[in-house]
């Protein structure tokens, strides 16, 4: 056979280009498939990072152009209850006292005298959810009124939010303690009633409580007067901060008209700086702590003494 009948048949050395250039070409095209995907990284990366800067831009705006807001008509963050009329009507708050019946027969409950110094300072701080609290209120109200209307006892309302974490997550304690606060800033004269309402009938711990829109329905229940603001303060959670930094207030105390007293648990009463420490479903065993009370206090004040005139 003549060369020129050879097979073209590659020598071993151009094989070795050929699969050194296709090589070449697969790490060309891996390289280019890695350089796209880092800059698809890079720019979904650089999109999350503006979204976020833009979230917390938006965030820091919305604080600075909603400030948080504090109640009025307020003092030592409690309500001083001067307008007892709206609750359930004054046919329903006596002159007097209910009266009790004890071992030694029936008695009515003592009312302390209103002296020409002060009269009984009575600081209540209650959780809306706690079972105490409702105890307390629904005992004691009445007695409460009739003192208030008789003049011989001033009573502010604190609330607080101890059992924030025993709704459920909804946190009826610190959300009731803000629309109580609703109420005596829109409508103070409807805040007895409505501190009333939420203590005489309350939910369970460990239930939901009652949603914004119930509260604000409870509110206009009980007859407030600015209905709409009422509302809208509620529903929009314009005090849940007051009532948190409220609440931490009273438990680094001191309380109102107290020295040293600090909050432990709801209801917490305290009387001329004194912490009544009785039965909470007792009106007549508080009713005689308010009596001892006001008699401290009368043997407190001090009497004026006559200077002897020198003679001529």
């Amino acid at each position: 056979m003549s060369s020129d009948e050879t097979p073209n048949v590659p020598t071993p050395r151009n094989s070795r280009e050929v699969v050194r250039e296709k090589a070449q070409r697969v790490h060309a095209q891996q390289s280019r498939a890695r350089l796209m995907r880092r800059i698809i990284i890079g720019a979904v990366a650089l999109v999350a990072v503006g979204a976020i800067g833009t979230a917390v831009t938006l965030a820091v705006s919305s604080q600075v152009s909603k400030p948080r807001l504090t109640p009025t008509g307020m003092e030592s963050d409690g309500v001083v209850v001067t307008d007892v009329e709206a609750f359930a009507g004054s046919a329903a708050v006596p002159t007097t006292p209910t009266p009790e019946s004890t071992d030694a027969g029936a008695s009515e409950s003592p009312t302390p005298e209103p002296t020409a110094s002060e009269k009984v300072d009575i600081h209540v701080y209650v959780d809306y959810l706690s079972p105490d609290a409702g105890m307390f209120e629904r005992a004691n109200a009445r007695q409460l009124a009739g003192w208030i209307k008789e003049g011989a006892v001033t009573v502010s309302y604190h609330p607080v939010a101890l059992l924030t974490a025993s709704s459920n997550g909804t946190k009826f304690s610190l959300r009731s303690a803000a629309a109580a606060a609703c109420v005596a800033t829109h409508s103070p004269e409807q805040f007895y009633a409505f501190n009333h309402e939420l203590l005489d009938d309350q939910p369970e711990v460990g239930s939901d409580g009652l949603s914004d829109e119930d509260l604000a329905n409870l509110a206009l229940a009980v007859g407030v007067d600015n209905g709409k603001a009422v509302r809208s303060c509620i529903e929009d959670g314009d005090f849940v901060s007051w009532a948190k930094e409220a609440t931490t207030r009273a438990l680094d105390g001191p309380l109102a008209g107290s020295d040293d007293l600090v909050l432990t648990a709801t209801p917490m009463i305290v009387a001329n700086g004194e912490a009544y420490v009785g039965a909470m479903d007792d009106p007549a065993e508080f009713s005689q702590f308010i009596l001892s009370v006001a008699s401290d206090a009368s043997r407190e004040t001090p009497t004026p003494t006559p200077t002897s005139t020198p003679a001529p």
